[in-house]
């Protein structure tokens, strides 16, 4: 870290936006549901939420979560409108609940998205080494494939962002069509009749819920993404909102959907059982006993390319970030570089790069001649990671929640309380409730009969470093007033900005 940033030409001034305003509603929801990866929440994330808790009550679950994250959007989206920033989550927590927690938060932020990113090349590595072994007979180690992703999306993420909304669209679109098809053929044979028990109380509010909650919280994650866009939205104001309440609701409704018709599909008496002994390959052999074998095949190419989309998505969060802590000097200054062509933050990317490689590598090493075999970095890299990056953002909107209430306090607008008072407190509740089910089901989580040192030590990975990030803060207060001063706020003159910002008749 560095105390100040590398002071630029006059002459020759550098971009301070990642992006021309490229993006539109279309393509930031597309951003935030590819985060999501549909195709890879239903044939993994559900399929091992029924297999690990047992719980019937898995499409119910959804619903109180969109609902819940709907609540948290209510005040998130409030406080976007006089809050632009590519760093979002460290913006909005250092606008309103002061610097030094700004600058912890930016450091979770940091560790839990890069988590989430490189957590899911695990489980692209072990999918296309599978692939490839099934449909080609070529045997490759894990991480092969995965050294060649990392290119791939390392070249995405330096170049337009909208280039990577186009990709993402395409990819998003296909993985609709083939879970549609499987929710449709699901209800057409549903062995047991189509019943909707899966939707009733009785089926969640049992053991075991908590966990279910953890692991559908998972599949939300990236729905907060909209913000980081913010700076590169045609119009952020209504753009970032609209974006986000059709991403929370899009996610809730069709997974909700998807795990109700897995449910009639298998049949509610044996999804369990099915689920345990079959995995993500539930979804891909019913469609070929109930559709045709080259609709499986399609499914599982497309599986493939939904963890694609979701590691370009979590990519271009982490650029942003590191370009934002770099244009307000809390991070070296180099990291708020951007492309002049492009407009990518490009030092952020390629360091989002260089870390997925160093940390694959030190797994790769790890793994080798691992007793968990061809599941090796799906049980470590892929688990291990993602959990801990979800416990990580949910904490994080657990302290927006908060930081909404702060802000307006601060900041009046003539909003109405439901937005900056009423809904932040409720959302607050709701999200740390969610926080504490996590940690207290961490061992479900990792697949753990018994803790041991990772049970503790994944959870510190991101907390010691956000609280030694609190510390940073202060010191900066008193080391460095004016890098001090533009933490989460993005401008020269960041509370001339804000205050021409926020009128006090906003509405």
């Amino acid at each position: 870290m560095t105390a100040s940033p590398t002071a630029r030409p006059a002459t020759t001034p550098a971009p301070t936006a990642p992006s021309r305003r490229r993006l539109g509603v279309p393509a930031v929801t597309f951003m935030i549901v590819a985060a999501s990866a549909p195709l890879t929440v239903l044939a993994g994330g559900v399929t091992t939420t029924f297999a690990v808790t047992g719980v019937l009550g898995v499409p119910l679950s959804f619903l109180i979560l969109g609902a819940a994250l709907t609540i948290f959007a209510v005040g998130y989206a409030a406080m976007n409108r006089f809050v632009t920033n590519a760093g979002a989550f460290y913006a909005y927590i250092a606008q309103g609940l002061g610097r030094p927690l700004g600058v912890g938060s930016s450091i979770v932020a940091l560790i839990s998205y890069n988590a989430m990113q490189i957590g899911i090349y695990g489980i692209f590595g072990y999918t296309v080494s599978n692939l490839l072994s099934e449909r080609l007979g070529i045997s490759v180690p894990w991480y092969v494939p995965v050294f060649v992703c990392i290119a791939v999306v390392g070249v995405l993420g330096v170049n337009r962002v909208d280039l990577s909304a186009k990709v993402l669209g395409i990819l998003v679109g296909l993985e609709f069509l083939v879970v549609i098809i499987y929710d449709v053929s699901s209800f057409a044979v549903a062995p047991e009749g189509v019943t909707g028990v899966a939707f009733e109380p009785s089926s969640l509010f049992v053991t075991g819920i908590g966990a279910v909650f953890a692991f559908g919280i998972a599949a939300f994650m990236g729905f907060e993404s909209a913000a980081i866009y913010g700076e590169e939205s045609k119009d952020p104001k209504r753009t970032v909102a609209r974006a986000t309440y059709t991403a929370v609701a899009i996610i809730a409704l069709f997974y909700a959907l998807s795990a109700w018709a897995m449910t009639v599909g298998i049949g509610p008496s044996q999804v369990v059982a099915a689920a345990t002994e079959q995995g993500p390959n539930l979804i891909f052999g019913f469609l070929g006993d109930h559709v045709s074998m080259v609709i499986s095949d399609i499914a599982q190419v497309l599986f493939v390319t939904s963890v694609f989309a979701s590691l370009v998505s979590f990519h271009n969060a982490v650029a942003r970030y590191f370009f934002s802590l770099g244009r307000e000097g809390v991070l070296p200054a180099a990291m708020g570089r951007i492309g002049r062509r492009g407009g990518a933050p490009v030092v952020g990317s390629l360091t989002q790069t260089v870390i997925a490689v160093v940390v694959v590598i030190g797994f790769a090493i790890a793994g080798a001649g691992s007793p968990l075999g061809d599941l090796y970095p799906v049980i470590t890299l892929f688990t291990w990671l993602t959990n801990t990056g979800a416990m990580g953002l949910v904490l994080l909107m657990a302290l927006i929640s908060l930081a909404v209430i702060g802000f307006f306090r601060r900041h009046p607008a003539s909003l109405s309380s439901w937005s900056t008072m009423v809904a932040p407190i409720i959302s607050f509740i709701a999200l740390a409730t969610i926080w504490v089910l996590i940690l207290v089901n961490y061992t479900v989580l990792l697949g753990q009969a018994e803790p041991d040192a990772s049970t503790f030590l994944l959870p510190a990975i991101v907390l010691v470093p956000g609280l030694v990030g609190v510390w940073w803060g202060f010191r900066l207060k008193r080391s460095n007033p004016r890098v001090y001063r533009q933490i989460g706020h993005g401008a020269d003159d960041p509370e001339a900005q804000l205050d021409a910002d926020v009128p006090a008749d906003a509405s």
